[in-house]
């Protein structure tokens, strides 16, 4: 017996009342910026398009009209989301590269962005440092290890600081002092 291929679901016609509501249901579930809202939106225009042989710029008008009526309410704030974002990643130890990678897969401006990075200075005297620490600790990397360390530990734990996105001379400030090393990682 042959398995029948899963029927494709049905996308449902992009009229105003379904996008309204498409729109209204996915902000009550997920905090984003204005981009990624169109970016999602505008997929769900065009596989109706595709389907039903509409027009995908009358669904555009639609996204950009309620777009503009969620701004003016507050619900769509880029500047704010970009903070709470931005807080979220510091606080599990993302870096500044990170966070503005992530913000900028958003679609947000490098403005917004460097805002939401200054709020973090506000909180926090040296923000990277404490990203830095935070990152380590979860990792359990350096000081933060509750096994003995194995051979060549030290080179994998800067390696994976490196990776998360942190300075060479923070992870050696986070990770403590490399006193076997003498400079062989790096040469």
């Amino acid at each position: 017996m042959e398995k029948e291929a899963p029927k494709r679901k049905v996308p449902r016609k992009a009229t105003r009342r379904y996008l309204e509501n498409a729109a209204e249901y996915y902000l009550q579930r997920f905090s984003t910026s204005t981009a990624n809202f169109r970016r999602v939106m505008m997929r769900k225009v065009q596989l109706s398009a595709q389907h039903h042989e509409t027009d995908p710029q009358e669904g555009a008008e639609i996204i950009e009209e309620l777009i503009a009526r969620f701004q003016r309410v507050g619900v769509l704030n880029d500047e704010q989301y970009a903070e709470l974002r931005a807080s979220s990643l510091h606080r599990r130890g993302n870096s500044k590269r990170l966070i503005n990678a992530k913000l900028k897969q958003k679609g947000l401006d490098d403005e917004v962005i460097e805002g939401a990075y200054n709020s973090l200075k506000e909180e926090s005297k040296n923000p990277e440092l404490d990203a830095a620490r935070a990152f380590a600790k979860r990792r359990r990397l350096g000081p933060y290890r509750t096994r003995p360390p194995k051979e060549n530990q030290q080179e994998k734990d800067l390696a994976a600081m490196a990776r998360a996105g942190f300075s060479y001379d923070l992870a050696i400030k986070v990770l403590g002092k490399l006193d076997d090393m003498d400079g062989e990682v790096f040469d």
